[in-house]
């Protein structure tokens, strides 16, 4: 992995990985161990999916750029959907409290799109390959 995609998943990780940190802390106050759990679980749902979907989109940009913004948006959209289907399949659940998860799901996400926006933001990615010097055409 090239070391500005690396960086880009590790400063879109670490704060969502923090943020569930803390929702773990506070569902095990509220709603005690299981509550603790479902944070737990809401948060690794959302590093996996996301990080899954970040090196797909930096492999697609990779070998088909002209594919990039579309492949882009079809990713978001086919990854919200995939926590909404977990959200459905866990919805009556007794492994872990729901309204943990759920939270925990929902935070960690808004987190994550944040500081990947904000990541891409502050990256230098040049978006057009300079010439060699010293080749002739």
């Amino acid at each position: 992995m090239p070391s500005n995609d690396a960086r880009i998943l590790l400063h879109a990780a670490v704060p969502t990985a923090a943020v569930g940190v803390i929702a773990t802390v506070v569902s095990g106050v509220v709603a005690g161990g299981k509550g603790a759990l479902g944070a737990v679980a809401g948060t690794l749902v959302v590093v996996l999916f996301m990080g899954i979907g970040l090196v797909v989109l930096q492999r697609t940009a990779k070998s088909l750029p002209h594919l990039f913004q579309a492949m882009g948006l079809l990713l978001y959209v086919a990854q919200l959907l995939l926590l909404f289907t977990f959200l459905f399949l866990f919805k009556d659940t007794t492994l872990f409290d729901f309204k943990a998860f759920a939270f925990t799901l929902l935070a960690t996400t808004v987190v994550w799109v944040g500081a990947q926006a904000r990541a891409y933001m502050k990256a230098k990615i040049m978006y057009v390959e300079p010439e060699k010097s010293g080749s002739k055409s």
